[in-house]
């Protein structure tokens, strides 16, 4: 069966092994053990905290459902 094709970045949800700063949002620490959202950018990766990847996901969905909505339209 083939692979369904998907425009949404590399991501995962995972817990953070040490502490470190939210890279939307410096003055959010991420601490060990903590919920991250984990984003694939090229070669490289960046880590969210839950806060910053809630208004990030939230967004995207927005966005996505405004696309298919021009799509379905006749």
């Amino acid at each position: 069966m083939a692979r369904q094709k998907s425009i949404v970045e590399r991501v995962e949800v995972n817990e953070a092994l040490k502490a470190h700063n939210c890279q939307h949002n410096s003055r959010h620490r991420i601490e060990r053990g903590d919920k991250r959202l984990k984003v694939w950018k090229g070669r490289s990766v960046e880590y969210y905290c839950v806060a910053c990847a809630v208004d990030i996901v939230e967004h995207d969905i927005a966005k996505l459902q405004e696309i298919l909505k021009r799509l379905n339209q006749g």
